[in-house]
C-alpha cells in the first residue's frame, strides 16, 4: 500500500474516531473498503496496473464475509426471539401439574408425587427402590410380575421399618427382570405442580412446588398430583 492510500486509511480512521467517539471500530466497513480500493485505482502505477482479477476476488471475498456476518447476526436475533417465545409459552404451565421424565419424587406432608412407568414387555419380577438424598436405600417394594403396559407407583412415605420419613426429595429406581432373568429397562416419569419458569444455559426449566425442576422439553402431559390418601400406595393400573 503506497503513502497516499496509507494517508487515506489514517484519515478515514481519524474521521470515524472523531464523529463516533462512543464507538471504536477494530475493522474496516464496506464504505472504508471501497474508498481504499478507489484510492488504489487512482494512485496505481500506469506501467504496472492492478490486476482486475485480483480486485474482483477481493470484492467477492468482502461481499461473502459481509453476507456471513449478516446471516450470523440474523440467526442470533432469531434464536433470542425463539427463546423469548418459549419462555412466554412456559408461563402457561404455572399452576398445573405435569408429567416429565425423571428419577426423583417429593414428599410434603401426606402428598407424595406419583411415579409413572411403562413396560414394553412382560416381566417376572420388579422392585421399586427409594433412596435418600445421600444415596442410602430407604425402602424397597417388591411389585412382582407385571405385563406390558403403563403403570403408576406411589410411595407411602415410610422406610422399610414403617417409620414415617421427613418431607423432602428422594430418589427412585425401578428394576425388573424378564422370564430369562435378564434385566429390563424401565423408564420412569415424575409429576409435580409448576410454580415458575426460568432459563438455565438456554434451556427453559419448569420450577415445581416441591423445589424440583424439570426441562420443559421433557414434559409429556398434564396430570394430577397423587396423595397417599387417594392413591394405591404401591401399584396402580
Amino acid at each position: 500500500m503506497n503513502s497516499s492510500v496509507t494517508d487515506l486509511v489514517n484519515t478515514t480512521q481519524n474521521t470515524t474516531s472523531k464523529t463516533t467517539s462512543k464507538e471504536h471500530k477494530t475493522s474496516l466497513d464496506q464504505d472504508a473498503f471501497l474508498k481504499i480500493m478507489l484510492a488504489q485505482l487512482n494512485h496505481q502505477d500506469p506501467n504496472n496496473p492492478m490486476d482486475d482479477k485480483e480486485m474482483t476476488a477481493q470484492l467477492a471475498q468482502f461481499s461473502s464475509l459481509e453476507q456471513l456476518t449478516n446471516i450470523n447476526s440474523g440467526i442470533k436475533t432469531l434464536v433470542a426471539a425463539q427463546a423469548k417465545d418459549t419462555l412466554t409459552n412456559a408461563v402457561n404451565y404455572i399452576g398445573k401439574s405435569v408429567k416429565s421424565s425423571g428419577y426423583n419424587i417429593a414428599k410434603e406432608g401426606d402428598t407424595i408425587s406419583t411415579v409413572y412407568y411403562s413396560l414394553g414387555e412382560s416381566v417376572t419380577d420388579m422392585n421399586v427402590n427409594i433412596y435418600g438424598s445421600d444415596g442410602t436405600l430407604i425402602r424397597s417394594d417388591k411389585l412382582g410380575a407385571k405385563g406390558k403396559g403403563d403403570f403408576t407407583y406411589v410411595w407411602d412415605g415410610k422406610d422399610a421399618n414403617g417409620n414415617k420419613m421427613t418431607d423432602g426429595t428422594y430418589g427412585v429406581a425401578i428394576v425388573a427382570e424378564d422370564a430369562e432373568g435378564e434385566p429390563v429397562l424401565v423408564q420412569s416419569k415424575i409429576s409435580g405442580t409448576v410454580t415458575g419458569v426460568q432459563t438455565v444455559n438456554g434451556t427453559t426449566m419448569l420450577m415445581l412446588a416441591d423445589g424440583r425442576t424439570v426441562a420443559m422439553s421433557t414434559v409429556t402431559e398434564v396430570v394430577n398430583t397423587a396423595t397417599t390418601d387417594d392413591s394405591t400406595k404401591k401399584t396402580g393400573t
